[in-house]
């Protein structure tokens, strides 16, 4: 593989540098081979082959999953897109992230659906399980994902999803890395850089994460997240240590995402790679952690903190040399993602930070990418920008909001305190477990609304279809559809007045 040069300010196409992985390390880690999407993006049609006649020239801010999948998608929509990067190369750390079929549907849509069957895992189920005892408390079969919302769950190491996004997007971006921004003129619009040098374009997209600086520009203050009061460590334990022992092989040989629920913490765990690597995230109460996804943290200390967990978890961490730490940050929806000069916007963690919770952060982002790409499509000439933009965020805000809204609320259902608050939630997870399991048995499915409402947000069939069944360039054609012709429309023949 090709490595970034660090010297580089400008790079058009290269591959991101993904150093030697290390079991959990602060440095970024190799991606799998397997895991490409090289010439997969000029070869897909998005759009029903639909380019902007209108072209702009858009600067994305900041090279995450949510920036790379703008460019991508921005690309594909016929635009000039240059993306800014503060880093000295790409790359990602080590950890496994969730890729739920309202991604992965976007996913095989630009081509990388083979790749994701190769590199990534199709979970089985989730089970949730009570943290002293191991004993399980919930159930909900994932298996028939693709069957029931369209698209497969997937669990996937970060690196390797970071990677297929960078390769989609390469062809339709030049690439600045040391580029760090430190103002916007919002009504030119530009950007400047650390160096002083000034970038103009036509729209400022900014997918600068949870610390955005483009967020300042577009709200006209600081609005800074908030801490959760949680932190979590990150590791990632091979999994043939995990297959040597007869108390933990069954993690392995049955691909399940299996949760531990106990006081004021919990642990989620799965297979990625192949089940080659086996993927662990404990949440606990934040002791005074940073916010950075590459911040080392004590193997010790992290034992200690889940000491009272069942034998199986500490045997578990026994493997783990090293850690990641990590703050978990909040924000309350933000009330606009537009600049009012309509030349300066917001997208992922920088308008709608969250919880993992639900594993919706980098869904949200790639969703985000997906709508805008769509709608700026269409966009013929300057006047219609302000209307497609306004349904950007007409379309994305309140489906954020609600997904940041269902993952503080499994904050609260995880980490319940021992006593009765927490034996009312497994009775009621419990109950929806019977379900599911009656329904594998007899083959009859419950109505839609037998488990609303479930402490087990995965067994309520009602959220799991708004949020699984979603998809971004349907949402945005249907807007078009029922009244975006027409309000765009409006605006040409304004315009020509």
């Amino acid at each position: 593989m090709l490595y970034l040069p660090r010297f580089a300010l400008i790079v058009p196409c290269l591959p991101p540098l993904f150093p030697h992985h290390t079991m959990a390390t602060h440095e970024p880690v190799a991606a799998d081979r397997s895991a490409t999407a090289q010439g997969v993006g000029p070869r897909t049609t998005l759009y029903d082959g639909r380019k902007a006649a209108h072209r702009l020239h858009v600067l994305v801010v900041g090279c995450g999953m949510g920036g790379l999948a703008a460019a991508h998608c921005l690309g594909q929509a016929g635009h000039k897109v240059t993306l800014f990067e503060s880093a000295a190369a790409i790359g990602e750390v080590g950890a496994g992230i969730q890729v739920t079929p309202n991604v992965s549907r976007l996913l095989r849509r630009w081509g990388v659906g083979d790749t994701l069957e190769r590199v990534a895992v199709r979970p089985e189920a989730i089970v949730l399980r009570k943290y002293n005892t191991g004993e399980r408390v919930a159930y909900t079969r994932w298996s028939d994902m693709e069957e029931q919302y369209g698209s497969p769950y997937y669990h996937i190491h970060r690196a390797d999803l970071h990677k297929l996004l960078f390769e989609l997007a390469a062809p339709f971006m030049t690439l600045r890395l040391k580029s760090t921004v430190v103002e916007v003129d919002p009504d030119t619009p530009s950007i400047t850089l650390s160096s002083g040098e000034v970038v103009h374009g036509d729209l400022i997209v900014g997918a600068d994460g949870v610390k955005s600086m483009i967020q300042r520009v577009v709200l006209g203050h600081t609005n800074p997240a908030e801490p959760t009061g949680d932190a979590v460590y990150r590791a990632v334990i091979p999994s043939h240590l995990l297959l040597q022992d007869p108390e933990l092989k069954g993690f392995v040989q049955v691909p399940e995402m299996t949760g531990w629920m106990g006081p004021r913490r919990h642990i989620m765990a799965y297979n990625i790679r192949g089940k080659k690597e086996y993927n662990i995230v404990l949440a606990h109460p934040d002791d005074g952690s940073v916010e950075s996804w590459t911040a080392e943290g004590s193997a010790d200390k992290m034992r200690a903190d889940f000491a009272d967990f069942e034998p199986r978890i500490r045997k578990m961490l026994s493997f783990v040399n090293s850690t990641l730490k990590w703050r978990l940050m909040d924000r309350q929806p933000l009330k606009k993602w537009i600049h009012p000069s309509h030349k300066v916007i917001l997208l992922g963690d920088a308008c709608h930070p969250m919880l993992p919770y639900r594993a919706q952060g980098a869904a949200m982002a790639i969703e985000d990418a997906a709508v805008l790409g769509n709608l700026l499509s269409r966009l013929r000439e300057p006047a219609q920008l302000r209307p497609l933009l306004q349904a950007y965020e007409g379309l994305r805000l309140p489906r954020t909001a609600e997904t940041q809204r269902q993952s503080r609320l499994n904050q609260t259902i995880f980490h319940l305190p021992d006593g009765p608050e927490q034996e009312a939630r497994d009775a009621g997870m419990r109950q929806a477990m019977e379900a599911e399991l009656r329904m594998v048995r007899e083959g009859a499915a419950p109505g839609a609304d037998a488990l609303e409402g479930s402490p087990n947000q995965w067994a309520d069939r009602k959220k799991n279809e708004a949020q699984f069944a979603y998809d971004a360039d349907a949402a945005a054609e249907r807007w078009w559809r029922e009244s975006g012709e027409r309000a765009v429309g409006g605006e040409r023949v304004l315009s020509k007045l």
